[in-house]
């Protein structure tokens, strides 16, 4: 099983493992990882798990648990920033014919060019109401 395990390790994980293992044998004795390996120990676990990252580079589930939720804090604080958007005004590019019929037999004919679409529905409701 531990060999099979060793064979299915991608390359930038190995690679990750190899660099703690370089900190590891040069490191003083109960000496603090550094942010860099942090950092790295982070990415990893975002892009293979958390509990495989934590296997493969010897650390502490819990340890690499919480810097992984601190990231996502953080990422996810400014990501969510809230930006209003105001709606453009809506108006009519170019000419059209607008025609108006009720049932009573009255009817208009409109050559719109560059007309607001507000003013347009305004012009109807007054034909439609009769005034």
């Amino acid at each position: 099983m531990v060999g099979r395990k060793a064979r299915n390790i991608p390359a930038s994980l190995a690679r990750g493992r190899d660099r703690f293992e370089n900190w590891r044998g040069s490191r003083k004795v109960r000496s603090r990882i550094p942010n860099q390996l942090w950092d790295l120990a982070v990415k990893l676990a975002v892009a293979y798990g958390l509990n495989r990252a934590a296997s493969v580079l010897k650390l502490d589930y819990y340890s690499l648990k919480k810097r992984v939720e601190a990231k996502d804090a953080a990422t996810s604080s400014v990501a969510s920033a809230f930006v209003e958007v105001s709606p453009l005004p809506m108006t009519a590019v170019g000419e059209c014919v607008v025609e108006f019929e009720d049932g009573a037999g009255a009817s208009m004919r409109i050559h719109l060019s560059g007309c607001e679409v507000p003013d347009l529905v305004a012009l109807g409701r007054s034909f439609w109401s009769g005034e």
